[in-house]
């Protein structure tokens, strides 16, 4: 519809696409001490999800988010009280403004949310023992014009992925460091 409208459009598949529930911007995952899945989530991850982005200037949000916004015509969550997503600009999303309407934290989450597991030892008390950042938002890809190739828009949505380099260390300062939520992360240039 929009490209008959003269607005140009495009499909985009997302692979690894997050589904955030709860808007945390992460997918949690509970277990128990013995390692059994505890279903305390509605979070979860889909092989792919697939939305539209169409090109918009932004007199509402700023000429900085004029561009590429995501449509999502199949919205599994409301927003606003209604079942719709969008358009939130990609330019947002690539700088984490998660603060921004049009579903902006949703469609960030869906992209670059964190995977993380958690134990939880009781009803109040919880550790969490895993976290990949990398596994959501791979692949974001459109159809290329005029061929049936595919074309790589991942970075119009996310910076490349910080590498991580592991260093020795005692367990116990290990275990600290995940107990205060630290990590050791370099930023390969």
């Amino acid at each position: 519809v929009l490209r008959c409208l003269g607005i140009p459009t495009r499909v985009i598949t997302n692979f690894n696409s997050a589904h955030d529930k709860n808007l945390n911007l992460s997918i949690d995952k509970y277990i128990d001490m013995s390692g059994n899945t505890l279903h305390l989530s509605e979070d979860s991850v889909w092989n792919f999800h697939v939305w539209n982005e169409s090109w918009f200037v932004r007199r509402d949000l700023g000429s900085f988010y004029d561009g590429w916004q995501v449509l999502d015509a199949t919205p599994q969550e409301k927003s606003k009280g209604i079942y719709q997503c969008g358009p939130a600009s990609t330019r947002a999303i690539k700088e984490g403004d998660v603060n921004l309407d049009y579903d902006s934290p949703f469609v960030f989450a869906a992209v670059n949310a964190d995977c993380v597991t958690w134990i939880r030892y009781s009803k109040k008390r919880k550790e969490r023992i895993y976290s990949d950042t990398r596994k959501i938002g791979k692949f974001i890809s459109t159809k290329a014009v005029g061929t049936n190739s595919r074309v790589d828009v991942t970075a119009n949505y996310k910076y490349p992925e910080v590498k991580e380099i592991s260093f020795k260390i005692p367990y116990s300062q290990y275990k600290n460091s995940l107990t205060d939520d630290r990590k050791i992360l370099v930023t390969a240039v």
